[in-house]
Protein backbone atom coordinates (compact mmCIF):
# COMPACT_ATOMS: atom_id res chain seq x y z
CA UNK A 1 0.00 0.00 0.00
CA UNK A 2 1.12 3.54 -0.61
CA UNK A 3 -0.06 7.02 0.45
CA UNK A 4 -0.01 9.54 -2.38
CA UNK A 5 -0.01 13.30 -1.84
CA UNK A 6 -2.58 14.92 -4.15
CA UNK A 7 -2.21 18.53 -3.06
CA UNK A 8 -0.62 20.45 -0.19
CA UNK A 9 -1.30 24.09 0.63
CA UNK A 10 -0.36 26.22 3.62
CA UNK A 11 -3.15 24.88 5.86
CA UNK A 12 -4.51 21.76 4.14
CA UNK A 13 -3.50 18.50 2.53
CA UNK A 14 -5.27 15.89 0.42
CA UNK A 15 -4.09 12.27 0.22
CA UNK A 16 -4.97 9.11 -1.71
CA UNK A 17 -4.47 5.46 -0.84
CA UNK A 18 -3.37 3.05 -3.53
CA UNK A 19 -5.50 0.02 -4.31
CA UNK A 20 -8.33 -1.04 -6.59
CA UNK A 21 -11.48 -0.56 -4.51
CA UNK A 22 -13.89 2.06 -5.85
CA UNK A 23 -14.10 5.19 -3.68
CA UNK A 24 -14.21 3.38 -0.32
CA UNK A 25 -11.12 1.62 1.00
CA UNK A 26 -11.19 -2.11 1.76
CA UNK A 27 -10.95 -1.43 5.50
CA UNK A 28 -11.43 1.48 7.86
CA UNK A 29 -8.41 3.23 9.31
CA UNK A 30 -7.44 5.75 11.97
CA UNK A 31 -5.53 8.92 11.12
CA UNK A 32 -2.82 9.87 13.59
CA UNK A 33 -1.10 13.23 13.05
CA UNK A 34 2.09 14.06 14.96
CA UNK A 35 1.17 11.34 17.47
CA UNK A 36 -2.42 12.48 18.10
CA UNK A 37 -5.53 10.63 16.92
CA UNK A 38 -7.60 12.80 14.56
CA UNK A 39 -10.46 10.57 13.38
CA UNK A 40 -11.43 7.36 11.64
CA UNK A 41 -11.81 7.29 7.85
CA UNK A 42 -13.09 4.86 5.20
CA UNK A 43 -12.48 6.61 1.88
CA UNK A 44 -9.54 6.21 -0.48
CA UNK A 45 -9.16 9.99 -0.67
CA UNK A 46 -9.17 12.08 2.53
CA UNK A 47 -8.17 15.55 3.67
CA UNK A 48 -6.58 17.35 6.58
CA UNK A 49 -7.46 20.96 7.40
CA UNK A 50 -6.51 23.59 9.99
CA UNK A 51 -2.80 22.86 9.59
CA UNK A 52 -0.07 25.43 10.19
CA UNK A 53 1.84 27.00 7.29
CA UNK A 54 5.43 26.05 6.57
CA UNK A 55 5.35 23.17 9.06
CA UNK A 56 6.54 19.57 9.03
CA UNK A 57 3.99 16.84 9.80
CA UNK A 58 4.13 13.10 10.37
CA UNK A 59 1.01 11.13 9.53
CA UNK A 60 0.34 7.50 10.41
CA UNK A 61 -2.62 5.42 9.20
CA UNK A 62 -3.63 2.44 11.34
CA UNK A 63 -5.85 -0.10 9.59
CA UNK A 64 -8.29 -2.57 11.15
CA UNK A 65 -6.05 -5.43 10.03
CA UNK A 66 -3.18 -4.02 12.06
CA UNK A 67 -1.25 -2.71 9.08
CA UNK A 68 0.29 0.74 9.40
CA UNK A 69 1.37 3.26 6.80
CA UNK A 70 3.42 6.41 7.44
CA UNK A 71 4.19 9.55 5.49
CA UNK A 72 5.88 12.87 6.22
CA UNK A 73 4.97 16.13 4.51
CA UNK A 74 5.48 19.87 4.88
CA UNK A 75 2.85 22.53 4.35
CA UNK A 76 3.71 25.40 2.04
CA UNK A 77 4.78 28.85 3.15
CA UNK A 78 2.60 31.89 2.49
CA UNK A 79 2.91 35.67 2.40
CA UNK A 80 0.24 36.30 5.05
CA UNK A 81 -3.26 35.32 6.20
CA UNK A 82 -6.06 37.90 6.44
CA UNK A 83 -9.50 37.66 8.02
CA UNK A 84 -12.34 38.75 5.72
CA UNK A 85 -14.19 40.19 8.74
CA UNK A 86 -11.38 42.71 9.21
CA UNK A 87 -12.56 44.30 5.95
CA UNK A 88 -16.12 44.65 7.19
CA UNK A 89 -17.69 41.30 6.29
CA UNK A 90 -20.32 40.40 8.89
CA UNK A 91 -21.30 36.82 8.04
CA UNK A 92 -24.77 36.99 9.53
CA UNK A 93 -26.60 35.84 6.36
CA UNK A 94 -28.52 39.15 6.20
CA UNK A 95 -25.92 41.86 5.67
CA UNK A 96 -24.67 42.28 2.10
CA UNK A 97 -20.97 41.39 2.40
CA UNK A 98 -20.13 41.89 -1.29
CA UNK A 99 -18.11 45.09 -0.96
CA UNK A 100 -16.19 43.83 2.04
CA UNK A 101 -15.23 40.54 0.37
CA UNK A 102 -14.34 42.08 -2.99
CA UNK A 103 -12.29 44.79 -1.26
CA UNK A 104 -10.42 42.14 0.70
CA UNK A 105 -9.63 40.24 -2.49
CA UNK A 106 -8.41 43.43 -4.19
CA UNK A 107 -6.18 44.31 -1.25
CA UNK A 108 -4.55 40.91 -0.88
CA UNK A 109 -0.85 40.72 -1.74
CA UNK A 110 0.42 37.92 -3.94
CA UNK A 111 0.73 34.67 -2.00
CA UNK A 112 -1.81 35.65 0.67
CA UNK A 113 -4.69 33.64 2.14
CA UNK A 114 -8.13 35.15 2.81
CA UNK A 115 -9.82 33.40 5.74
CA UNK A 116 -13.60 33.06 6.08
CA UNK A 117 -14.40 32.16 9.71
CA UNK A 118 -17.72 30.43 10.54
CA UNK A 119 -20.72 32.42 9.31
CA UNK A 120 -23.04 32.98 6.34
CA UNK A 121 -21.55 35.55 3.95
CA UNK A 122 -24.31 36.90 1.71
CA UNK A 123 -22.81 38.20 -1.51
CA UNK A 124 -23.37 39.24 -5.08
CA UNK A 125 -20.95 37.76 -7.66
CA UNK A 126 -17.24 37.96 -6.85
CA UNK A 127 -14.13 38.08 -9.05
CA UNK A 128 -10.86 36.49 -7.99
CA UNK A 129 -7.33 37.47 -9.01
CA UNK A 130 -4.09 35.54 -9.43
CA UNK A 131 -1.85 34.17 -6.68
CA UNK A 132 -4.33 34.04 -3.80
CA UNK A 133 -5.99 31.43 -1.58
CA UNK A 134 -9.53 31.54 -0.23
CA UNK A 135 -10.02 29.38 2.86
CA UNK A 136 -13.59 28.55 3.88
CA UNK A 137 -13.34 27.16 7.39
CA UNK A 138 -15.73 24.68 8.97
CA UNK A 139 -19.08 26.46 9.31
CA UNK A 140 -18.25 29.16 6.75
CA UNK A 141 -20.77 29.53 3.94
CA UNK A 142 -20.63 31.93 0.99
CA UNK A 143 -24.28 32.48 0.07
CA UNK A 144 -25.20 33.91 -3.34
CA UNK A 145 -27.72 36.72 -3.62
CA UNK A 146 -31.18 35.67 -4.79
CA UNK A 147 -31.68 39.04 -6.53
CA UNK A 148 -31.08 38.71 -10.28
CA UNK A 149 -30.29 42.44 -10.54
CA UNK A 150 -27.08 41.76 -8.59
CA UNK A 151 -25.70 39.69 -11.50
CA UNK A 152 -24.09 41.70 -14.33
CA UNK A 153 -24.32 40.25 -17.83
CA UNK A 154 -20.91 39.37 -19.25
CA UNK A 155 -20.39 39.61 -23.04
CA UNK A 156 -19.12 36.38 -24.61
CA UNK A 157 -16.56 37.98 -26.94
CA UNK A 158 -15.19 41.50 -27.36
CA UNK A 159 -12.78 42.85 -29.99
CA UNK A 160 -9.39 44.12 -28.93
CA UNK A 161 -9.57 47.81 -29.84
CA UNK A 162 -5.88 47.75 -30.77
CA UNK A 163 -5.73 44.67 -32.98
CA UNK A 164 -9.33 43.64 -33.60
CA UNK A 165 -8.58 40.16 -32.26
CA UNK A 166 -11.29 38.44 -30.27
CA UNK A 167 -11.09 38.29 -26.49
CA UNK A 168 -13.27 35.58 -24.93
CA UNK A 169 -15.17 35.92 -21.67
CA UNK A 170 -17.85 33.26 -21.47
CA UNK A 171 -20.53 31.01 -22.85
CA UNK A 172 -22.89 28.17 -22.11
CA UNK A 173 -23.70 24.74 -23.56
CA UNK A 174 -20.93 24.92 -26.14
CA UNK A 175 -21.75 28.35 -27.57
CA UNK A 176 -20.24 31.77 -26.99
CA UNK A 177 -23.17 33.71 -25.54
CA UNK A 178 -23.92 36.39 -22.94
CA UNK A 179 -24.01 35.06 -19.39
CA UNK A 180 -24.86 36.34 -15.98
CA UNK A 181 -21.71 36.69 -13.91
CA UNK A 182 -21.09 33.59 -11.83
CA UNK A 183 -21.07 33.58 -8.04
CA UNK A 184 -17.29 33.14 -7.92
CA UNK A 185 -15.37 33.80 -11.13
CA UNK A 186 -11.84 34.23 -12.39
CA UNK A 187 -10.78 35.27 -15.86
CA UNK A 188 -7.27 35.03 -17.36
CA UNK A 189 -5.88 34.34 -13.87
CA UNK A 190 -3.52 31.76 -12.39
CA UNK A 191 -2.36 30.15 -9.16
CA UNK A 192 -5.65 30.28 -7.27
CA UNK A 193 -6.78 27.95 -4.47
CA UNK A 194 -10.19 27.63 -2.85
CA UNK A 195 -9.77 25.32 0.12
CA UNK A 196 -11.38 24.21 3.36
CA UNK A 197 -14.44 22.30 4.57
CA UNK A 198 -16.79 25.28 4.10
CA UNK A 199 -19.54 25.78 1.52
CA UNK A 200 -20.42 27.89 -1.53
CA UNK A 201 -24.22 28.05 -1.78
CA UNK A 202 -25.73 29.22 -5.07
CA UNK A 203 -29.02 29.80 -3.24
CA UNK A 204 -31.04 29.13 -6.40
CA UNK A 205 -33.71 27.40 -4.34
CA UNK A 206 -34.62 30.82 -2.91
CA UNK A 207 -34.71 32.61 -6.28
CA UNK A 208 -36.48 32.06 -9.60
CA UNK A 209 -33.44 30.85 -11.60
CA UNK A 210 -34.79 27.29 -11.86
CA UNK A 211 -38.31 28.45 -12.73
CA UNK A 212 -37.71 30.96 -15.55
CA UNK A 213 -34.50 29.61 -17.05
CA UNK A 214 -36.01 29.36 -20.55
CA UNK A 215 -37.03 33.03 -20.53
CA UNK A 216 -33.79 34.76 -19.55
CA UNK A 217 -31.84 37.16 -21.77
CA UNK A 218 -28.52 35.51 -20.89
CA UNK A 219 -27.22 32.17 -19.66
CA UNK A 220 -27.70 31.53 -15.96
CA UNK A 221 -24.68 32.02 -13.67
CA UNK A 222 -22.48 29.14 -12.64
CA UNK A 223 -21.40 28.60 -9.05
CA UNK A 224 -17.67 28.76 -9.93
CA UNK A 225 -16.57 29.83 -13.42
CA UNK A 226 -12.91 29.77 -14.51
CA UNK A 227 -12.29 31.42 -17.87
CA UNK A 228 -8.90 30.76 -19.43
CA UNK A 229 -7.25 30.22 -16.08
CA UNK A 230 -4.22 28.14 -15.20
CA UNK A 231 -3.21 26.21 -12.09
CA UNK A 232 -6.40 26.48 -10.04
CA UNK A 233 -7.27 24.04 -7.23
CA UNK A 234 -10.52 23.51 -5.37
CA UNK A 235 -9.95 21.33 -2.33
CA UNK A 236 -12.43 20.18 0.26
CA UNK A 237 -15.19 22.72 -0.34
CA UNK A 238 -18.87 21.87 -0.86
CA UNK A 239 -20.86 23.54 -3.63
CA UNK A 240 -24.63 23.46 -3.81
CA UNK A 241 -27.75 24.84 -5.46
CA UNK A 242 -26.21 26.68 -8.38
CA UNK A 243 -28.52 28.47 -10.81
CA UNK A 244 -27.13 26.16 -13.54
CA UNK A 245 -23.86 24.24 -13.86
CA UNK A 246 -22.03 24.25 -10.57
CA UNK A 247 -18.30 24.11 -11.43
CA UNK A 248 -17.35 25.22 -14.94
CA UNK A 249 -13.67 25.47 -15.96
CA UNK A 250 -13.76 27.10 -19.40
CA UNK A 251 -10.77 26.74 -21.75
CA UNK A 252 -8.43 26.50 -18.78
CA UNK A 253 -5.30 24.47 -18.01
CA UNK A 254 -4.07 22.40 -15.08
CA UNK A 255 -7.17 22.49 -12.92
CA UNK A 256 -7.60 20.24 -9.87
CA UNK A 257 -10.70 19.23 -7.91
CA UNK A 258 -9.82 17.23 -4.81
CA UNK A 259 -12.24 15.91 -2.17
CA UNK A 260 -14.93 18.33 -3.37
CA UNK A 261 -18.67 17.79 -2.84
CA UNK A 262 -21.45 19.17 -5.05
CA UNK A 263 -25.17 18.89 -4.27
CA UNK A 264 -28.45 19.95 -5.89
CA UNK A 265 -32.02 18.58 -5.90
CA UNK A 266 -32.78 15.80 -8.39
CA UNK A 267 -35.34 17.99 -10.15
CA UNK A 268 -33.19 21.11 -10.49
CA UNK A 269 -32.62 21.94 -14.20
CA UNK A 270 -29.14 21.78 -15.74
CA UNK A 271 -27.37 21.69 -12.40
CA UNK A 272 -24.44 19.60 -13.65
CA UNK A 273 -21.84 19.19 -10.91
CA UNK A 274 -18.65 19.72 -12.92
CA UNK A 275 -18.35 20.51 -16.63
CA UNK A 276 -14.78 21.11 -17.83
CA UNK A 277 -15.06 22.67 -21.30
CA UNK A 278 -12.17 22.88 -23.76
CA UNK A 279 -9.70 22.29 -20.91
CA UNK A 280 -6.29 20.66 -20.83
CA UNK A 281 -5.17 18.75 -17.75
CA UNK A 282 -8.13 18.40 -15.38
CA UNK A 283 -7.93 16.16 -12.30
CA UNK A 284 -11.13 15.17 -10.49
CA UNK A 285 -10.17 12.93 -7.59
CA UNK A 286 -12.04 11.89 -4.46
CA UNK A 287 -15.13 13.98 -5.24
CA UNK A 288 -18.81 13.37 -4.38
CA UNK A 289 -21.60 14.58 -6.68
CA UNK A 290 -25.40 14.37 -6.42
CA UNK A 291 -27.27 16.73 -8.75
CA UNK A 292 -30.22 17.24 -11.10
CA UNK A 293 -28.34 16.60 -14.35
CA UNK A 294 -25.01 15.03 -15.35
CA UNK A 295 -22.52 14.65 -12.52
CA UNK A 296 -19.50 15.24 -14.77
CA UNK A 297 -19.91 16.35 -18.39
CA UNK A 298 -16.72 16.80 -20.41
CA UNK A 299 -17.15 19.28 -23.26
CA UNK A 300 -15.19 21.09 -25.96
CA UNK A 301 -17.74 23.40 -27.62
CA UNK A 302 -20.42 22.85 -30.23
CA UNK A 303 -19.51 22.73 -33.92
CA UNK A 304 -18.87 26.47 -34.46
CA UNK A 305 -16.81 27.05 -31.34
CA UNK A 306 -15.10 23.66 -31.60
CA UNK A 307 -14.07 24.30 -35.19
CA UNK A 308 -12.97 27.85 -34.44
CA UNK A 309 -10.89 27.24 -31.31
CA UNK A 310 -9.93 23.57 -31.86
CA UNK A 311 -9.41 23.07 -28.13
CA UNK A 312 -10.03 19.40 -27.43
CA UNK A 313 -10.71 18.25 -23.90
CA UNK A 314 -7.32 16.69 -23.12
CA UNK A 315 -5.54 14.79 -20.34
CA UNK A 316 -8.43 14.45 -17.90
CA UNK A 317 -8.23 12.06 -14.94
CA UNK A 318 -11.30 11.05 -12.92
CA UNK A 319 -10.59 8.71 -10.01
CA UNK A 320 -12.08 7.58 -6.70
CA UNK A 321 -15.27 9.60 -7.11
CA UNK A 322 -18.85 8.94 -5.98
CA UNK A 323 -21.75 10.00 -8.26
CA UNK A 324 -25.38 9.78 -7.24
CA UNK A 325 -28.77 10.63 -8.73
CA UNK A 326 -27.71 12.44 -11.91
CA UNK A 327 -28.79 11.80 -15.50
CA UNK A 328 -25.28 10.56 -16.28
CA UNK A 329 -22.48 9.81 -13.86
CA UNK A 330 -19.69 10.61 -16.33
CA UNK A 331 -20.69 12.07 -19.69
CA UNK A 332 -18.72 13.06 -22.77
CA UNK A 333 -20.69 15.62 -24.73
CA UNK A 334 -22.84 16.34 -26.30
CA UNK A 335 -20.97 19.59 -26.97
CA UNK A 336 -17.65 18.01 -27.97
CA UNK A 337 -17.10 19.79 -31.28
CA UNK A 338 -13.31 19.80 -30.76
CA UNK A 339 -13.19 16.25 -29.44
CA UNK A 340 -11.92 14.46 -26.34
CA UNK A 341 -8.44 12.91 -25.98
CA UNK A 342 -6.66 11.01 -23.22
CA UNK A 343 -9.37 10.39 -20.65
CA UNK A 344 -8.83 7.99 -17.74
CA UNK A 345 -11.71 7.04 -15.45
CA UNK A 346 -11.08 4.55 -12.65
CA UNK A 347 -12.13 3.45 -9.15
CA UNK A 348 -15.44 5.29 -9.28
CA UNK A 349 -18.75 4.37 -7.64
CA UNK A 350 -22.08 5.31 -9.24
CA UNK A 351 -25.37 5.05 -7.35
CA UNK A 352 -28.84 5.63 -8.74
CA UNK A 353 -27.89 7.58 -11.86
CA UNK A 354 -29.90 7.14 -15.06
CA UNK A 355 -26.77 6.21 -16.98
CA UNK A 356 -23.27 5.37 -15.84
CA UNK A 357 -20.64 5.99 -18.51
CA UNK A 358 -22.30 8.10 -21.18
CA UNK A 359 -20.98 9.40 -24.50
CA UNK A 360 -23.32 11.53 -26.58
CA UNK A 361 -22.86 13.31 -29.90
CA UNK A 362 -24.76 13.73 -33.18
CA UNK A 363 -24.48 14.72 -36.80
CA UNK A 364 -23.54 18.36 -36.89
CA UNK A 365 -20.93 18.33 -34.15
CA UNK A 366 -18.29 18.35 -36.85
CA UNK A 367 -15.21 16.58 -38.17
CA UNK A 368 -13.14 17.92 -35.26
CA UNK A 369 -15.39 15.95 -32.91
CA UNK A 370 -12.95 13.06 -32.53
CA UNK A 371 -13.02 11.08 -29.30
CA UNK A 372 -9.94 8.92 -28.79
CA UNK A 373 -7.88 7.20 -26.08
CA UNK A 374 -10.70 6.78 -23.57
CA UNK A 375 -10.42 4.16 -20.80
CA UNK A 376 -12.91 3.20 -18.12
CA UNK A 377 -11.54 0.77 -15.53
CA UNK A 378 -12.49 -0.56 -12.14
CA UNK A 379 -15.99 0.92 -11.91
CA UNK A 380 -18.80 -0.14 -9.59
CA UNK A 381 -22.43 0.79 -10.26
CA UNK A 382 -25.41 0.29 -7.97
CA UNK A 383 -28.94 0.90 -9.23
CA UNK A 384 -27.80 2.58 -12.46
CA UNK A 385 -30.56 2.14 -15.05
CA UNK A 386 -28.23 1.69 -18.05
CA UNK A 387 -24.52 1.28 -17.16
CA UNK A 388 -23.00 2.15 -20.58
CA UNK A 389 -24.45 4.39 -23.31
CA UNK A 390 -22.70 5.59 -26.48
CA UNK A 391 -25.16 7.57 -28.56
CA UNK A 392 -24.36 9.29 -31.88
CA UNK A 393 -28.01 10.30 -32.36
CA UNK A 394 -28.40 12.70 -29.45
CA UNK A 395 -31.50 14.83 -29.99
CA UNK A 396 -31.50 17.47 -27.26
CA UNK A 397 -30.41 21.10 -26.93
CA UNK A 398 -30.43 22.03 -30.65
CA UNK A 399 -33.11 23.74 -32.79
CA UNK A 400 -32.80 21.04 -35.48
CA UNK A 401 -32.90 18.13 -33.04
CA UNK A 402 -35.98 16.59 -34.67
CA UNK A 403 -34.86 17.12 -38.26
CA UNK A 404 -34.37 14.27 -40.74
CA UNK A 405 -30.66 15.10 -40.85
CA UNK A 406 -30.41 14.10 -37.20
CA UNK A 407 -32.65 11.02 -37.22
CA UNK A 408 -32.22 9.50 -40.70
CA UNK A 409 -30.91 5.94 -40.46
CA UNK A 410 -29.55 6.13 -44.00
CA UNK A 411 -25.80 6.48 -44.47
CA UNK A 412 -25.42 10.19 -45.23
CA UNK A 413 -22.37 11.75 -46.94
CA UNK A 414 -19.36 12.23 -44.66
CA UNK A 415 -18.49 15.93 -44.58
CA UNK A 416 -17.25 18.63 -42.20
CA UNK A 417 -20.31 18.06 -39.99
CA UNK A 418 -19.66 14.37 -39.31
CA UNK A 419 -18.32 13.33 -35.87
CA UNK A 420 -15.99 10.39 -35.27
CA UNK A 421 -15.74 8.14 -32.23
CA UNK A 422 -12.65 5.98 -31.75
CA UNK A 423 -11.85 3.22 -29.24
CA UNK A 424 -13.59 2.70 -25.90
CA UNK A 425 -12.47 0.13 -23.33
CA UNK A 426 -14.68 -0.86 -20.40
CA UNK A 427 -12.93 -3.18 -17.97
CA UNK A 428 -13.31 -4.55 -14.44
CA UNK A 429 -16.84 -3.30 -13.91
CA UNK A 430 -19.52 -4.65 -11.58
CA UNK A 431 -23.04 -3.28 -12.08
CA UNK A 432 -25.90 -4.39 -9.84
CA UNK A 433 -29.65 -3.67 -10.00
CA UNK A 434 -29.56 -2.36 -13.58
CA UNK A 435 -32.96 -1.97 -15.23
CA UNK A 436 -33.05 -0.78 -18.83
CA UNK A 437 -29.98 -2.20 -20.62
CA UNK A 438 -26.49 -3.51 -19.86
CA UNK A 439 -25.18 -1.29 -22.63
CA UNK A 440 -26.75 0.67 -25.46
CA UNK A 441 -24.25 1.65 -28.16
CA UNK A 442 -25.59 3.26 -31.34
CA UNK A 443 -23.14 4.56 -33.98
CA UNK A 444 -23.74 6.34 -37.27
CA UNK A 445 -23.87 4.22 -40.43
CA UNK A 446 -21.59 6.64 -42.31
CA UNK A 447 -19.23 7.00 -39.32
CA UNK A 448 -19.26 3.81 -37.22
CA UNK A 449 -17.60 3.75 -33.82
CA UNK A 450 -14.12 2.29 -34.33
CA UNK A 451 -13.92 -0.20 -31.46
CA UNK A 452 -15.70 -1.14 -28.24
CA UNK A 453 -14.17 -3.58 -25.74
CA UNK A 454 -15.79 -5.14 -22.68
CA UNK A 455 -13.51 -7.17 -20.43
CA UNK A 456 -14.20 -8.56 -16.96
CA UNK A 457 -17.65 -6.98 -16.72
CA UNK A 458 -20.64 -8.18 -14.68
CA UNK A 459 -24.15 -6.72 -15.01
CA UNK A 460 -27.00 -7.93 -12.80
CA UNK A 461 -30.54 -6.71 -13.45
CA UNK A 462 -33.02 -5.91 -10.72
CA UNK A 463 -35.79 -8.48 -10.36
CA UNK A 464 -38.37 -5.66 -10.46
CA UNK A 465 -36.71 -3.76 -13.35
CA UNK A 466 -38.88 -1.13 -15.04
CA UNK A 467 -38.70 -0.24 -18.76
CA UNK A 468 -37.08 3.03 -19.82
CA UNK A 469 -35.39 4.91 -22.65
CA UNK A 470 -31.68 4.01 -22.72
CA UNK A 471 -30.53 6.90 -24.93
CA UNK A 472 -31.94 10.28 -25.90
CA UNK A 473 -32.62 9.90 -29.62
CA UNK A 474 -35.58 10.35 -31.95
CA UNK A 475 -38.06 7.47 -32.08
CA UNK A 476 -36.37 5.79 -29.11
CA UNK A 477 -38.08 2.67 -27.82
CA UNK A 478 -38.46 1.67 -24.22
CA UNK A 479 -36.30 -1.27 -23.18
CA UNK A 480 -36.16 -3.49 -20.12
CA UNK A 481 -33.33 -5.85 -19.14
CA UNK A 482 -31.77 -5.50 -22.57
CA UNK A 483 -28.36 -7.19 -22.87
CA UNK A 484 -25.39 -5.83 -24.83
CA UNK A 485 -26.80 -3.79 -27.72
CA UNK A 486 -24.32 -2.53 -30.34
CA UNK A 487 -25.09 -1.05 -33.76
CA UNK A 488 -22.61 0.46 -36.23
CA UNK A 489 -19.44 -0.48 -34.36
CA UNK A 490 -16.58 -1.67 -36.58
CA UNK A 491 -14.83 -3.88 -34.03
CA UNK A 492 -16.51 -5.47 -31.01
CA UNK A 493 -14.61 -7.41 -28.35
CA UNK A 494 -16.36 -9.17 -25.46
CA UNK A 495 -14.25 -11.09 -22.94
CA UNK A 496 -15.25 -12.47 -19.55
CA UNK A 497 -18.65 -10.77 -19.42
CA UNK A 498 -21.40 -12.09 -17.14
CA UNK A 499 -25.04 -10.96 -17.45
CA UNK A 500 -27.73 -11.90 -14.92
CA UNK A 501 -31.42 -11.54 -15.72
CA UNK A 502 -31.31 -10.51 -19.39
CA UNK A 503 -34.67 -10.59 -21.18
CA UNK A 504 -33.87 -12.09 -24.59
CA UNK A 505 -30.50 -12.39 -26.31
CA UNK A 506 -27.34 -11.65 -24.35
CA UNK A 507 -25.75 -9.83 -27.31
CA UNK A 508 -27.51 -7.97 -30.10
CA UNK A 509 -24.94 -6.70 -32.57
CA UNK A 510 -25.49 -5.48 -36.11
CA UNK A 511 -23.59 -3.55 -38.78
CA UNK A 512 -20.14 -4.51 -37.50
CA UNK A 513 -16.96 -5.72 -39.23
CA UNK A 514 -15.42 -8.01 -36.57
CA UNK A 515 -16.89 -9.61 -33.49
CA UNK A 516 -14.77 -11.40 -30.89
CA UNK A 517 -16.48 -13.23 -28.03
CA UNK A 518 -14.65 -15.08 -25.27
CA UNK A 519 -16.62 -16.26 -22.27
CA UNK A 520 -19.96 -14.43 -22.45
CA UNK A 521 -22.12 -15.95 -19.72
CA UNK A 522 -25.75 -15.58 -18.72
CA UNK A 523 -27.25 -16.25 -15.32
CA UNK A 524 -30.62 -15.79 -13.67
CA UNK A 525 -31.84 -13.19 -11.23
Amino acid sequence: MMIKVLTISSTAGCFELSGKAAYFHEERFRIILNGELLREEERNVFSLFSLNPDTDYRMELCFESGQKEKISFRTSAERCALNVQAFGAVGDGVTDDTKAIQTAIACMPSGARLVFPPGDYLTAPLFLKSNITLELREGARVVASSNRDDYPIIPPILPDENTGEEVYFGGFEGNAMPMYQSVIAASYAENIRIIGPGMIDGNAQNSDWWKVFRELEAARPRLVFLNRCRNVILHGVTGCNSASWQLHPYYSEEIGFYDVSVKAPKNSPNTDALDPEGCDGVKIIGCRFSVGDDCIAIKSGKMELGKKLKCAARRHVIRNCLMEFGHGAITLGSEIGAGVKDLEVSQCLFRGTDRGLRIKTRRGRGEDCRVTDVEFDNIRMEGVLTPVVINMWYNCCDPDRESEYVWSREALPVDERTPNLGTFCFSNMVCTDAQVAACYIDGLPESPIEKVCFENVTVRFASDAKPGIPAMENFAEERCRLGLYLDNVREISVKNVHLDGVAGEKLLAQHYETLSIENLEEGTI
